[in-house]
């Protein structure tokens, strides 16, 4: 019986197809994150590693790993050609893209089913639809979605510019139309600032994407960044997972997130889930996506993009619904029914995940690249470490600086943030400096224990110098959130400008 699932690419249908082993088409934790599901399903993972990376953790775990012979992302995890011919040497059925590098390239999809592979992801149809921001501003203003109000196609003229942020008003968004991540966003508060935003906009967006089409949307001063994780199988059968809040965030790019959102009620949560539902039904979605949204101060939100690929924050989802999200992505991809209903989909406590990522938080998060000589992750009940590292790895200047993600899962909010404050507290990493004194920083600051901090939380609290070099130790924490807890009292914060500007390449950056 066919199926929709697996592409037969002799025929062109769809069919039941078991995979038996999986090219990684990428690295670090991720890599490592996608074996580990694979392994238990008794599926066989290739890896791929370019020079800086032929000591890294994910090609020790896979059962093959193939060199891409080079250094930088472009002639390396970038390279499609070399990737193919390496699929077709190791004879694997089906490739997992992850996040970043060739996960959202509707090119890659399509190259993969075309030479006869499994793309674990959406279709190629579906990635262009989506990857671009303002194709999918298109499709979603045809049905009841609510969008941010802006431009729904891509700048022809400045004159066009002024005309649409004239219609919803200052101050408005200067955004790149097919990236992401930051890359190619500009606030414009009046309309001397537009031509020189736009343009500079637009050269960003070529620089990184390869495309300079912007877009012109209303800013939405203080939101929320909440989205919303769903899964579709070929049977046309969607569910959603509740949501993240992922509004900690510097540059545009996300640092600590969280599961539930505190600002999201049961209603809400339904609301918001119905939507990211309708999304993927409007776009004939297959596989795992995420539809995220801006919340505003009145609790309305507002559609803003969708994730066509598995998202850096999963592990938050999987452990406070007990879902493993890429075993669902392989199973639906060899054409299996999703092996659960929107019924059997049930809030179980709250999790917190941080990022740990190769950057001086007292210096602007300008990055820190050296060898790592001491790696000792925090350990415990209801702790999850996501790494990609090790003693003796290379942290260089060609990739992401993300080393690990420590998640922590509990019974609630509370405990979760102390759980969490206690894990950083033991967390060692020496070589390079880290995003840990950030992250503690998070963890104790008033507006982020009480649920109502904004995407603005850096601009607004947080000054590089006064974040310590050293670990807190557990006691401090402890004191600090115990004072919260006995008066309501809100503590000075620190009032300082965040300005600064990443040396990082462009490479496999999520958002």
């Amino acid at each position: 019986m066919e199926r929709r699932g697996s592409r037969d690419n002799n025929r062109g249908t769809w069919r039941l197809k078991k995979i038996k082993k999986i090219l990684i088409a990428n690295r670090g934790e991720i890599a490592v994150r996608i074996h580990r599901s694979a392994k238990e399903m008794d599926i066989e993972t290739v890896a791929l590693f370019s020079d800086p990376d032929r000591t890294s953790p994910h090609i020790l775990y896979c059962d093959q790993a193939f060199p891409l012979h080079g250094i930088s992302s472009v002639e390396t995890y970038l390279d499609i050609d070399k990737i193919l011919e390496i699929a077709k040497k190791a004879h694997v059925d089906a490739i997992h893209p992850g996040y970043g590098f060739l996960s959202e390239k509707e090119q890659f999809a399509r190259a993969v089913n075309d030479a006869g592979f499994i793309f674990i992801g959406p279709n190629p149809e579906t990635i262009a639809l989506l990857g671009s921001k303002t194709s999918a501003r298109q499709l979603l203003s045809k049905y009841q979605v609510p969008i941010v109000p802006g431009s729904v196609s891509p700048l022809k003229s400045l004159q066009e510019g002024v005309k649409v942020a004239e219609e919803i008003g200052y101050p408005v968004m200067i955004k790149a139309s097919g990236g992401g991540g930051g890359k190619g966003m500009r606030r414009v508060d009046t309309e001397g600032e537009l031509e020189g935003s736009i343009e500079r906009a637009r050269n960003e967006s070529k620089k990184s994407f390869g495309d300079d089409r912007v877009y012109i949307e209303k800013y939405i001063v203080n939101p929320k960044h909440v989205e919303i994780q769903i899964l579709a199988d070929s049977h046309g059968n969607i569910i959603h997972l509740g949501e993240r809040e992922c509004s900690v965030q510097r540059r545009h790019q996300k640092v600590v997130e969280e599961c539930p959102s505190s600002a999201v009620s049961d209603h809400l949560r339904q609301k918001m889930g119905q939507a990211a539902v309708a999304i993927a039904k409007a776009a004939k979605y297959i596989n795992a996506g995420t539809m995220e949204f801006l919340l505003d101060a009145d609790k309305n939100f507002y559609f803003l993009e969708v994730n066509t690929r598995v998202q850096v924050e999963h592990p938050i989802t999987e452990l406070v619904y007990g879902i493993d999200i890429i075993k669902e992505q392989i199973r639906i991809a060899q054409g299996e029914k999703l092996s659960f209903t929107q019924e059997d989909v049930k809030l179980n406590g709250h999790a917190i995940e941080c990022r740990i990522s190769a950057e001086e938080t007292d210096n602007d998060f300008l990055p820190s690249t050296g060898k790592i000589t001491h790696f000792f992750p925090s350990e415990g009940p209801g702790i999850r470490n996501d790494s990609g590292a090790r003693v003796g790895t290379e942290i260089t200047m060609y990739y992401d600086p993300m080393i690990a993600k420590l998640i922590v899962h509990a019974r609630d909010r509370k405990e979760a943030i102390a759980k969490m404050s206690r894990a950083l507290s033991e967390y060692q990493i020496n070589g390079v400096k880290t995003t840990i004194p950030f992250c503690q920083f998070v963890m104790r600051h008033d507006e982020f224990v009480r649920g109502s901090y904004d995407i603005n939380f850096v601009e607004k609290h947080f000054r590089s110098s006064n974040v310590p070099l050293r670990h807190d130790t557990v006691v401090a924490i402890t004191a600090a959130y115990l004072k919260h807890s006995e008066s309501n009292n809100t503590p000075a914060s620190s009032n300082g400008t965040f300005v600064s500007k990443s040396k990082w390449k462009m490479s496999a950056s999520d958002e």
